[in-house]
């Protein structure tokens, strides 16, 4: 145990940020790290719970309570150990995680949470700075081939587990460079390119091969991928987005939040630029959309959210362990622009063919539509379903209901030699379902 009176001494202390007026001109990363005497005494705040129940919340299973004893106690690199031991990137789960497993936390049922995801970047940072995480090349090599397609969190837990096994693992990525939603979904300032780069290179020197640029499905066919391999891992996300359906969706000035972050994350111009921003969507990746669009200068952003404001604290069916479905502020939030609840847009209206405003009633009390003039309308109302439709056309690999991958208990396919993890196969889920998916996915292949 970190320290037996530990909750009661300290509170929780959240990591330094840089200023809003001061990140907002640039794209770097502006959560701070701890200094070392404070990450110890927020380890020490765990409580090493006979039932941790932030095990219950953790998707990848990680031994919270091992590792924040070892913070306490000076010792970073058994901690980094006791991470490494269930999570293959600490350093993007405790960027990008809505961390689970503190909603679990004892602490939380009627205080603050451990600092559970700051520990753990604090820890594979300090890791990465003693270079104690170095190339683990497997000693012997099985001779199966494996070729895992998609190169997003769920395709690299997958490919450095099967590659640690001893399997000649092939990654093949469409976009230019791998790293999926990571690299062109994400902005810079919650997760800086480098981070995935260097993580790149060490599975690299592990064994991995990594082939960009390639279309499977239509420059390389499913089937005859699978033709060429012993195991096919089919890891490409959930990439079709939810589409706003009302007249006018036409005009230009409306487009998906993944565009809008890919022309973001590529250096393209700067499309928010004195534009009037309206996002549709309340999520992390409205707030992302959100916070690149004031990075870029906009005129003013709004982020819409269909529902209604939730509760500052829990409601009475959302009790603890689960995840508290309350009010909360993104650092995009945080930065600036309006946030607007319960709003349902009815139609969208243009002028030469370009968007000029939307009209929108109460989605709780429907009344007199509403007009709004916006320059720019960024849909980021979630994902439906995988890209999928090759897949089944060339392999015969069954979808479900609802567009996803069907695989069993084992995560193989209908297909045998075929498996499937991350959101092709839940649908849009978190990071670390992902990666926990990927990890999971590795022993039945």
């Amino acid at each position: 145990m970190a320290r037996p009176t530990g909750f009661l001494e300290w509170s929780r202390v959240a990591p330094p940020k840089r200023a809003p007026a001061e990140r907002l001109g640039d794209a770097r990363e502006f959560v701070l790290p701890l200094h070392p005497d404070e990450a110890q005494r927020q380890a020490g705040r765990c409580m090493d719970c006979g039932v941790p129940f932030c095990h219950r919340g953790c998707p990848l299973g990680n031994v919270i309570p091992d590792f924040n004893g070892q913070v306490f106690d000076g010792r970073w690199r058994q901690a980094w150990e006791v991470l490494a031991s269930t999570n293959e990137f600490p350093e993007f789960t405790g960027r990008l995680c809505p961390a689970p497993c503190e909603g679990a936390c004892v602490l939380a049922i009627d205080g603050d949470a451990v600092s559970i995801e700051q520990l753990e970047k604090e820890i594979i940072e300090r890791a990465f700075a003693e270079g104690w995480v170095r190339p683990r090349v497997p000693m012997l090599r099985t001779g199966k081939r494996v070729a895992v397609v998609g190169s997003g969190p769920a395709g690299l837990a997958a490919a450095a587990r099967l590659n640690q096994l001893g399997h000649q693992v092939t990654v093949y990525e469409r976009a230019d460079k791998p790293g999926g939603l990571l690299r062109y979904g994400i902005p810079d300032f919650k997760l800086e390119k480098w981070i995935i780069d260097r993580r790149l290179q060490l599975l690299e020197a592990e064994g991995v091969t990594f082939e960009t640029g390639v279309d499977v499905g239509a420059s390389l066919g499913w089937a005859e991928l699978r033709a060429g391999c012993d195991a096919l891992v089919v890891a490409i996300g959930a990439q079709r987005p939810r589409a706003l359906e009302v007249p006018g969706i036409e005009l230009e000035g409306v487009m998906q939040a993944m565009d809008f972050l890919e022309r973001a994350n590529r250096g393209g111009p700067p499309l928010a630029k004195d534009k009037r921003v309206l996002v549709l969507g309340g999520g992390d990746t409205g707030s992302d959309c959100l916070g690149t669009s004031l990075r870029q200068g906009a005129r003013s952003v709004r982020q819409v959210e269909l529902l209604a404001a939730p509760p500052e604290s829990r409601a009475p069916g959302n009790p603890w362990p689960e995840w508290p479905l309350i009010f909360r502020t993104s650092s995009s939030q945080e930065e600036g622009g309006e946030r607007v609840f319960s709003r349902r847009t009815t139609r969208l209206e243009g002028e030469g063919g370009r968007l000029t405003a939307l009209r929108w009633v109460d989605a709780q009390r429907p009344a007199e539509e509403e007009r709004v003039e916006v320059d720019l309308l960024i849909q980021a109302m979630g994902f439906l379903s995988p890209l999928a439709q090759q897949l089944h056309a060339q392999l015969g690999v069954e979808l479900d209901g609802r567009g996803n991958v069907k695989a069993d208990a084992r995560f193989e396919t209908n297909v045998p030699g075929v498996f499937v993890a991350g959101d092709a196969h839940r649908g849009a889920s978190l990071i670390v379902w992902a990666i926990a998916e990927g990890r999971d996915l590795a022993a039945f292949v």
